[in-house]
């Protein structure tokens, strides 16, 4: 769809003279262009426009105000620091009449960032990178440790409820709507049989064990900006998701995306396992700057949150395989199968090494405290 961007970009505060658009960045859900802009005596300034796709995003605004929120506090901290919290949080450009999005004539909602300079996003994770991304989700969680999470809305409702995810893949395998649930049966026996680990960490919030806290609940490593010179952290990006929620889930999503050592859809489930050396990179990464704010059944959780953060993504593939592949976009027939089949597969790798796993975290807990 082409969007009226001659229309949208004078919406907002942007400074100098437009000189060129284009299309920016691999996100599959929102519209992204870099702008480029000249100013006198120095080198072109970039920003970044963005659609929001509202139909991931129910409520566009509420997801600009989580982030104003939780992006003003980080800068308070940072500059409280003597930092430049250019470089070290998003900064949202307000439109001209002061709001942090715009609408379109189409209904479509947009807003503005800061291009963030001289800085990379990284899509292979190495030891050294994926142990800055922890440090760099361990510095998010810990700017926002005193931030009141319960006055966040939730961007999406119920995104890990994994309860709540138990209950739509059992329904999804019942209704069979799609006459798939035969050739799933080993699958679907995996998922069942793990049926009271669905509620774990839920469980453990609601009884007051873990205190919301704020997450961003896509921690992946290209979420990461590292600067070019230093290769160190700086910044973490893609908020549209920070909304309530639990450490154990930002904890536990980055290891089970970064920590496998295979792809998520691998066929070749011989490939597919736990590398423990990842997750220790990450766990040291990440308590380094996250200990001193968790408590320690916060601490305790987080090698369960890894297997319980997997086991969720293997039962929402399970289930949109199920239902006729209506949310995830496939390449292939059995595309979301595969998918369910590795994180299953990981899963059951991380159940053999829970040990193993629970010593890390010990290790770097204890030597931190």
């Amino acid at each position: 769809m082409g969007y009226d961007l001659e229309r949208i970009i004078p919406a907002f505060q942007f400074s100098g003279e437009r000189i060129f658009i284009e299309p920016f960045g691999r996100g599959h859900i929102n519209d992204t262009y870099a702008i480029y802009f000249k100013r006198a005596f120095a080198r072109p300034i970039r920003y970044i426009l963005q659609r929001l796709n509202h139909n991931v995003f129910k409520n566009p605004p509420r997801v600009m105000d989580n982030i104003a929120g939780v992006t003003a506090h980080i800068a308070r901290k940072v500059i409280a620091a003597g930092e430049d919290p250019s470089r070290r949080t998003l900064r949202i450009i307000e439109t001209r009449d002061g709001k942090n999005y715009y609408i379109d004539a189409d209904g479509n909602y947009w807003r503005a960032y800061d291009f963030i300079e001289d800085a990379t996003s990284y899509q292979q994770a190495t030891p050294e990178l994926f142990e800055r991304s922890g440090a760099a989700f361990g510095q998010f969680f810990n700017m926002l440790s005193d931030y009141p999470a319960h006055t966040l809305h939730e961007s999406i409702p119920n995104f890990h409820n994994t309860r709540a995810r138990f209950e739509a893949f059992r329904e999804a395998a019942r209704l069979d709507s799609a006459g798939r649930a035969a050739g799933a049966r080993k699958e679907i026996d995996f998922a069942l049989e793990r049926e009271s680990e669905a509620g774990v960490l839920v469980n453990m919030l609601g009884s007051g064990e873990l205190p919301l806290r704020v997450t961003h609940n896509d921690t992946k490593l290209n979420n990461v900006l590292i600067d070019n010179e230093t290769g160190e952290a700086i910044c973490v990006i893609d908020l549209d998701t920070v909304m309530p929620g639990l450490a154990a889930y930002d904890f536990g999503d980055s290891v089970r995306f970064g920590a496998s050592t295979g792809t998520e859809d691998e066929i070749d489930l011989s490939k597919v396992s736990l590398s423990l050396s990842m997750f220790e990179a990450f766990t040291r990464g990440y308590l380094s700057e996250a200990c001193a704010s968790l408590t320690e059944k916060e601490i305790a959780a987080l090698p369960i949150g890894a297997k319980i953060m997997t086991f969720e993504c293997g039962i929402r593939f399970l289930t949109d395989y199920l239902s006729g592949d209506v949310y995830f976009k496939t390449a292939r027939p059995g595309h979301n199968l595969d998918r369910c089949r590795t994180q299953f597969k990981l899963a059951a790798d991380m159940e053999r090494e829970m040990k193993s796993m629970e010593a890390i975290v010990n290790k770097y807990s204890m030597s931190l405290n």
